[in-house]
């Protein structure tokens, strides 16, 4: 007669209490080594922090004694404005808004363009840079490399290659945005890709699918709301990052700061900088609203 193995209410106290001496130790180690590695990755933290304050010079009675001098140079850039003459002063603080506004919307028309031109090029490496949706590691090197060289260059290097290429004006900093551009959003593309649900593409590869159709029915409606998210960020980000490009000749009302910051026209650097505040906080709120909308949409038609 067979006999058979003993289940939990018949095994042996002294079974019982060996395994539950092993669980024990065996939680105990694995809490020593968390423990360990926390430590291990705090002293490197602090080791990194001490070593860049050092490194940059870092000091607080400098910070405190510095920030005074640059508040009073804001302040210098204010315009005075008088209650008896306060529509004459204000003429007067914005004497060129015609020509700041021509500059301003060419100005976001370089963001907008750069981050279209950008997003579909992020769009064409976040699939291949995706860990998960290739097999081949030359493949994945060689996007991941190439997205890592778009966003590491910096937008001015960028746009003064561009600038001596194609001369001045606002190309330049349309190719310099897009370039960025598309390094920063492929890796965000690709990380999101790298997160999504395997079932759908396994149920899309079943059915026979190549691997251009498993992207496009199997990745892309899962993260086509984290695109549009990003594309929205990345697109207030630019516009601002285009008022810069115009220091070196790229086009955009940087160009007319630059100006005025090198002849010291201190109420004209107020007038500029505010209009690209307002300007940026529009640009915030209407993309806020849209990725709500988008990201709302989107769960109604999950639900």
């Amino acid at each position: 007669m067979s006999t058979l193995p003993p289940t939990a209410g018949h095994m042996r106290p002294s079974t019982l209490d060996e395994r539950l001496t092993s669980f024990n130790e065996r939680y105990r180690q694995q809490k020593i080594t968390h423990r360990n590695w926390t430590i291990l990755y705090g002293a490197l933290f602090l080791a990194a922090l001490a070593g860049s304050v050092f490194v940059s010079d870092f000091s607080i009675p400098k910070l405190v004694k510095g920030l005074p001098m640059a508040w009073n140079y804001i302040v210098g850039t204010m315009p005075t404005l008088t209650l008896e003459n306060f529509w004459s002063d204000l003429a007067e603080w914005y004497w060129g808004l015609r020509y700041w506004l021509r500059l301003l919307v060419e100005t976001i028309l370089m963001g907008f363009v750069g981050t279209v031109l950008g997003g579909v090029f992020a769009l064409a490496l976040c699939f291949p840079a995706a860990r998960n949706l290739v097999e081949s590691t030359g493949i994945y090197f060689a996007a991941r490399r190439m997205l890592e060289f778009c966003r590491t260059v910096p937008e001015l290097v960028f746009a003064l290659i561009f600038v001596f290429a194609f001369g001045l004006g606002p190309f330049a900093g349309v190719l310099a945005i897009a370039v960025h551009t598309a390094g920063s959003l492929g890796k965000l593309f690709a990380e999101v890709n790298e997160n999504v649900d395997p079932r759908p593409i396994e149920g899309v590869r079943a059915a026979g699918g190549n691997w251009p159709m498993i992207m496009r029915l199997g990745v892309v409606p899962q993260v086509l709301p984290n695109y549009a998210s990003y594309l929205l960020l990345r697109f207030e980000i630019n516009v601002r990052g285009a008022s810069a490009l115009g220091l070196v000749g790229a086009g955009g009302i940087g160009e007319e700061l630059y100006v005025a910051i090198r002849q010291f026209e201190y109420t004209d650097i107020s007038a500029i900088m505010l209009l690209l505040i307002l300007t940026t906080s529009v640009i915030d709120i209407t993309c806020e609203f849209i990725r709500h909308r988008l990201i709302g949409h989107s769960l109604t038609q999950s639900a």
